[in-house]
């Protein structure tokens, strides 16, 4: 098959090298934007008088015959024609003969690559973003459902102090608020048209850029031709953010594996999210969040293979740069799919409230309490907090808890304690006492409830708005 850019060649590409220099494979996902953006090109050819208008006009009806063809499953995609790009300007000028090859008149394979990634960015950051939001809404929902409910809090993956899994849920959900910054960060990236720039210099020809950039709702256009075709920040920036999304997946994906095991028995997941095994039929295992911690390596590795592709390429278009697609859509099939089933299976699970509430009634994580209670008392806290070590190491050599040591055995180790100790150690009043903001009081988590509607309803205005310009 003769190529489009074969003019210079005596002989045909090796069929090797045919197989490894072609993207059709996995670019033929932009088939949507390749269109769309040759559409608005030809617009602009023909109102700028490069083409005559009604090449514009059958230019435009033969893309729209291809889309079609392709979303009906119609369109058999070459690898010869090596991408998304020639393909289907290979078709079109098949079928309305040369209107069709005027239509790559003033634009290069470089920009329009380009434009097709921006503008697929686009759409899939406000896909994201409605995944995002809908996994924000499950989090707090589940943290509403459980403002009462009492767990151990950890450090070090050591009880240190009582919380509520409404105050732990919560964490999660400013985590993921900072990743929905972290996206419009993206968008904002994304959101620059290339499309004019050619391979390197621009054109001769008198183009409207700022048209193409109305017409596809582009908010900037970029200013230098030479970096408008070598820019790869903008998939820099979403792998950074997926990668960051991906982490704090990760961590409460950890958090869900320990606490579904027998040894904590915190959670029980849904049977639709869990998996058994081909030998042991006692198992229930939480295969999903295993994946999801696994996933975000790769997710990792192409953020770094995409830094390593950039680093040390000159000005402008190389053909390194046609692997920024592979990762991309990849760590995009793998923030979609861990954002839709997350949302299911933390709304479906069963939180465990007993198993909690016993946790802590069984443990040293209201010693600190014990701390400030001496504090309160007139005790500076460097002396209240070797109180209460001592206090702790002798509840353990007795085989007891705090709340179980007698106010004569307390007052061994100081004066000041009396029978008002024993309110201060309960979990609950433990909790409730811890009234700083941002703190796991019931009161705060409620004031946090009312910041985090508010938060998601500012997040949904900017999807609308995200939505009305891609």
């Amino acid at each position: 098959m003769a190529k489009l850019w074969g003019g210079r060649f005596s002989k045909n590409t090796n069929e090797l090298v045919d197989a490894f220099n072609a993207s059709i494979d996995f670019d033929k996902r932009l088939y949507r934007e390749d269109i769309r953006g040759s559409i608005a090109h030809a617009k602009m050819l023909a109102k700028q008088g490069i083409i005559p208008a009604e090449d514009g006009e059958t230019i435009k009806a033969g893309l729209e015959t291809i889309l079609a063809d392709i979303e009906a499953g119609k369109f058999d995609f070459s690898v010869a024609l090596e991408d998304i790009h020639m393909n289907v300007e290979a078709r079109l000028t098949e079928r309305i003969g040369a209107p069709g090859a005027r239509l790559h008149t003033c634009r290069s394979r470089n920009d329009q690559v380009a434009l097709d990634m921006h503008m697929y960015m686009k759409r899939e950051v406000s896909e994201i973003a409605e995944l995002l939001i809908a996994f924000e809404k499950a989090v707090l929902e589940v943290a509403k459902k459980h403002s009462k409910t009492l767990m151990p809090g950890y450090t070090h993956l050591q009880r240190a102090q009582p919380i509520t899994f409404a105050h732990h849920m919560l964490a999660y959900f400013n985590m993921l608020q900072r990743d929905f910054r972290r996206l419009l960060g993206v968008w904002e990236g994304a959101d620059m048209m290339p499309l004019g720039a050619g391979a390197i210099a621009g054109t001769t020809f008198p183009i409207d850029r700022f048209f193409v950039a109305e017409q596809l709702n582009f908010s900037k256009v970029y200013n230098n031709s030479m970096d408008a075709v070598s820019d790869r920040d903008y998939v820099i920036e979403f792998l950074s953010f997926a990668s960051t999304l991906m982490m704090h997946m990760s961590r409460i994906s950890e958090e869900i594996c320990l606490w579904s095991s027998t040894e904590f028995g915190f959670v029980e997941l849904d049977d639709g999210f869990a998996t058994g095994s081909s030998m042991m039929p006692q198992k229930k295992n939480p295969d999903i969040s295993e994946l999801v911690r696994g996933k975000t390596g790769r997710v990792y590795g192409h953020l770094m293979a995409m830094l390593t592709t950039c680093k040390g390429l000159p000005l402008t278009y190389n053909k390194d740069l046609q692997e920024d697609k592979e990762g991309f859509f990849d760590a995009i099939d793998t923030v979609k799919f861990t954002l839709a089933v997350y949302r299911d299976m933390i709304l479906t699970m069963t939180v465990n409230v007993d198993k909690m509430a016993e946790a802590i009634s069984k443990d040293f994580s209201n010693a600190t309490d014990l701390a400030d209670y001496l504090v309160r008392k007139g005790l500076p806290f460097r002396n209240a907090h070797e109180v209460c070590g001592k206090c702790v190491a002798y509840a353990i050599l007795n085989n007891k808890f705090l709340g179980e040591i007698s106010v004569a055995e307390y007052q061994q180790f100081s004066e000041l304690i009396g029978e008002d100790l024993y309110e201060a150690l309960k979990p609950y009043n433990c909790v409730e006492a811890r009234k700083s903001y941002g703190g796991p009081a019931f009161s705060e988590n409620d004031k946090q409830f009312v910041i985090g509607d508010e938060v998601l309803a500012k997040q949904e205005a900017k999807l609308a708005e995200l939505k009305a310009n891609i």
